[in-house]
């Protein structure tokens, strides 16, 4: 199973409040990336650091490879228009 398919639950969770989750292989690290959709919840995703443990359990790999970019982190990101 790849990291991909490991995330799958927690991509489904994002998904239900209008978020995507890309999950790239590099190396020996995973790369997170959530990016907001139209009608993204902005006051539910967790801190990044909770979210880190929750995909490094996920994955069965250490927090630490783990590079997680969230929407405030994106370029251009200025919030929800809601």
């Amino acid at each position: 199973m790849n990291y991909s398919e490991r995330m799958q639950d927690i991509a489904s969770m994002l998904a239900a409040d209008g978020y995507n989750l890309a999950v790239e292989e590099l190396g020996h690290r995973v790369a997170l990336t959530v990016s907001p959709g139209p009608e993204a919840c902005e006051d539910c995703l967790v801190p990044k650091d909770v979210f880190r443990g929750i995909a490094a359990h996920q994955l069965g790999i250490e927090g630490d490879l783990i590079d997680i970019t969230y929407p405030a982190d994106l370029p251009g990101y200025q919030g929800s228009t809601h």
